[in-house]
């Protein structure tokens, strides 16, 4: 029982992502690229920013954005084109899908 519960302890945080972003001022920095578009039927996901962390948790496209780079799950650059979007951290790509 103690053994089930350990594991348990051990493997929900890495179950359970939240979305904690961090936007930086250089694109070299960042994990993702970001361009906003105007309208719904542009986007490729839809994020709703919350106030607390305690609500970006799961995958649902709802992002907290923390103080600080250390904080984030994950640095965001929001681009001036959108052909310059993208990952350049592919790595991290599974906090998002």
């Amino acid at each position: 029982m103690i053994k089930k519960v350990f594991l348990l302890m051990v493997f929900i945080p890495f179950l359970s992502f939240s979305q904690k972003i961090y936007s930086v001022n250089y694109a070299s920095q960042s994990d993702l690229k970001v361009y906003v578009v105007n309208y719904a039927s542009q986007c490729d996901l839809k994020v709703y920013k919350v106030d607390y962390a305690s609500q970006a948790t799961s995958n649902k496209g709802k992002w907290y954005f923390v103080d600080y780079a250390s904080q984030a799950d994950l640095k965001i650059y929001f681009v001036d084109y959108a052909s310059q979007a993208g990952w350049k951290n592919k790595s991290k790509q599974h906090i998002i899908y």
